[in-house]
């Protein structure tokens, strides 16, 4: 072989090897900060191989917060299916595993809020993906907490989203060893639970 000279790798592999290059560093370095050489190099294949997966830098990006999306539901799927049935627990539980990962080293925060952060435009196509994303996680919240017969199930979805979206912001700025977010699915157990006995007590 020809010295210097790359094998073609099929689409699938390469279009997965292009990914989890960007995704290291597209959430470590931030979208603006990474160019599509970098991408290239930290993949080990050629632009052009870049290129024929991704019409444009834009594709790439929207490939890579829809990876993230099938990451966030898959956790949140492991989290609740441990608690059939049982909406208390399976809150509590998404937010013990919340509070885990968050304590993580290597954790730079929650990708989504990244991105919109990164993206002011809100009719950019990413922003809008981020939007739908989180607009998708209010509405499970809701569905959740309309299910525990809350009083006020509005409140407590919004609630659960700012201090899961809190516990993010939290782990930049004091740390992953954060006591905050040590505390988290007990601060979470005592906020359903006086949303839901003081319907009760109606």
């Amino acid at each position: 072989m020809t010295a210097g000279k790359r094998t073609r790798i099929p689409r699938a592999e390469a279009q997965e090897i292009i990914l989890n290059a960007a995704e290291e560093l597209f959430y470590q370095e931030g979208i603006h900060a990474v160019s599509v050489d970098a991408v290239v190099e930290r993949a080990g294949i050629n632009k052009m191989s870049v290129y024929r997966q991704f019409s444009s830098k834009t594709d790439l990006i929207l490939a890579y917060i829809t990876r993230k999306q099938q990451a966030f539901w898959s956790e949140w799927t492991a989290s609740i299916s441990k608690h059939p049935d049982q909406p208390r627990e399976q809150f509590i539980q998404f937010f013990r595993d919340l509070a885990a990962k968050a304590s993580c080293t290597d954790f730079r925060g929650c990708c989504f809020i990244n991105v919109a952060v990164e993206f002011a435009d809100t009719s950019h196509p990413v922003r809008e993906l981020v939007t739908a994303h989180q607009k998708r996680v209010h509405d499970t919240f809701l569905e959740m907490a309309t299910s525990l017969r809350a009083e006020h199930p509005h409140e407590l979805a919004y609630t659960l989203r700012l201090l899961m979206e809190g516990t993010y912001a939290d782990s930049q700025t004091y740390g992953t060893d954060s006591a905050a977010i040590q505390m988290l699915p007990v601060i979470v157990e005592k906020v359903i639970d006086a949303a839901v006995s003081s319907s009760l007590q109606l």
